[in-house]
């Protein structure tokens, strides 16, 4: 397959936001839930800034963000949801776990934007990998709700919530998931982790509270790649593809090195220090296998620092990400983005990460998006000069420094 014209990059986005407004979600709600809904929307406040400016519309609006990714450079997209979907406490990837009382509603508000989704994806079938949304607090819903991801071609897969250490439900690791990850497995759907809230513990309301929030958010949403691996997951179903995305991976290599040690050290003797593990617990391929077969990392606003440890983890493990519309994306000035951290990048190695990867991942044609980014995307002489100027309005971590 070509990936674009020769002297062009195509470039898939692994991480963009997109979801409905109320009014429209409205439509794609049973219609046994409308009386409910109307009550909840007429209370709720959103305070989300992005969700109630000009810029809103981003999430919805084809022209309007058809026509913003192609000035960025980006002719396709996975698309992770951002709205607030019927029912919601606040938005989507912060929201915590329903309790068992709240899961028929809040059941009802994702299955409302997986149709609505699907519909969106069905636009612009080539461009659109949709991730619909599902919760593992009842495992039948679960694995109905996969099931029904993959009849509806959201080519995305699944976004499967991280656990809170105080949730009362288990620890992704925990086999009570098991039929989920078969039904991903049997139905070829991508196990997609984002970061965010899901996984995050209570922290109160201290003055604290808020920046301990955004530092121990990457931690607890990286944790469910070790609970996944060494619960013996990929073991199970061999088959299975999971993406990580937006929680950087300058943290892989240390990580994938601690659990090999780890493996080893229970392989050989069974107990590390004083603590004994049964058979059952040692995994017969090291942890880094299952990485190396099992596991993708979507890189969003990756900076120079972390690039730097890309061949530690490699190039085909790894699919760079706009996070579009997001404040902390790296639109409008996404190629500068690119350039910044990756104009050393040799050009093979350059189309591996910015459209082959999530193409073999998630099943995009790079044949049908090429006349697309023969027109839009950036040349391979421009990707290539370093970045002279930080645009001045940029807001991305992108461009915080070497």
């Amino acid at each position: 397959m070509t990936t674009a014209t020769a002297d062009r990059y195509t470039i898939i986005s692994s991480d963009c936001h997109a979801g409905a407004n109320h009014k429209t979600y409205r439509e794609y709600l049973e219609s046994s839930w409308h009386d409910e809904f109307d009550a909840w929307r007429g209370k709720y406040r959103n305070p989300f800034r992005d969700l109630q400016d000009d810029g809103r519309s981003r999430n919805w609006d084809n022209d309007r963000r058809i026509s913003e990714q192609h000035t960025d450079g980006v002719v396709a997209e996975i698309t992770f949801p951002n709205t607030v979907p019927p029912f919601f406490p606040t938005g989507t990837l912060i929201a915590p776990q329903p309790t068992d009382k709240d899961l028929p509603r809040r059941l009802a508000g994702i299955r409302a934007h997986n149709r609505w989704l699907a519909d969106f994806c069905a636009e612009y079938p080539e461009r659109r990998a949709g991730i619909g949304q599902i919760f593992l607090n009842d495992i039948d819903e679960a694995v109905a709700d996969v099931k029904w991801i993959a009849e509806h071609n959201l080519r995305g897969g699944a976004l499967i919530p991280s656990i809170a250490p105080n949730s009362d439900l288990p620890p992704l690791f925990h086999p009570r998931y098991d039929p989920v990850w078969a039904a991903c497995e049997e139905h070829d759907v991508v196990m997609t982790l984002h970061s965010g809230g899901t996984g995050m513990p209570d922290y109160g309301d201290s003055p604290a509270a808020g920046p301990m929030f955004v530092i121990e958010t990457p931690f607890f949403s990286n944790r469910s790649m070790w609970h996944l691996i060494m619960g013996g997951v990929f073991e199970r179903y061999p088959g299975l593809k999971a993406v990580f995305t937006e929680q950087g991976f300058g943290w892989v290599p240390e990580i994938l090195r601690r659990l090999d040690g780890l493996h080893a050290q229970m392989s050989m003797t069974g107990r590390t220090g004083e603590l004994g593990f049964s058979a059952e617990s040692v995994l017969p391929e090291k942890p880094s296998f299952y990485f190396d077969r099992n596991i993708w990392i979507g890189i969003s606003f990756p900076g120079p620092n972390e690039m730097r440890l890309l061949d530690k983890v490699g190039d085909h493990k790894v699919m760079w990400g706009s996070d579009y519309p997001h404040v902390e994306g790296t639109y409008p000035y996404s190629r500068e983005g690119i350039r910044f951290a990756l104009h050393d990048r040799d050009e093979e190695s350059m189309r591996r990460i910015l459209a082959g990867n999530a193409a073999d991942v998630y099943g995009f044609d790079l044949d049908a998006l090429a006349p697309l980014a023969a027109e839009h995307g950036p040349t391979v002489a421009e990707i290539a000069e370093p970045l002279a100027e930080i645009p001045k309005d940029a807001t991305s971590p992108a461009f915080w420094g070497k």
